[in-house]
């Protein structure tokens, strides 16, 4: 499999059921006008994220980085402090069994 760039960037993911839960939490106690972001406060490498997936699915092919191919942004992670002391959002769910979940659903 062809993955674009050579993994090193990295993402922050937030797990759909945490999502949901601090878009209500937000609705239900913030009335104020800064943003805030929802997140986990987790970063993962490109590298790591694909290897992991291939691990869980149980790809035995080969991942093939084409660094012609660009990496994107080399760093995408959220401040969610604001979450927290606005209206107690933090995520809980580890990053493997959200990604797990997410794979067998």
């Amino acid at each position: 499999m062809i993955v674009w760039g050579d993994g090193s960037p990295t993402r922050e993911f937030l797990y759909v059921d945490e999502a949901a839960e601090g878009i209500l939490l937000a609705a239900e106690q913030y009335n104020g006008s800064q943003p805030v972001n929802l997140g986990s406060g987790m970063e993962i490498s490109i590298k790591d994220l694909a290897e992991m997936i291939a691990r869980l699915t149980g790809f035995t092919g080969k991942l093939v980085w084409d660094t012609t191919k660009p990496n994107g942004q080399p760093r995408r992670s959220l401040d969610t402090s604001r979450a927290e002391s606005y209206f107690g959002f933090r995520a809980r769910m580890p990053f493997d069994e959200g990604l797990r979940r997410t794979i067998e659903w």
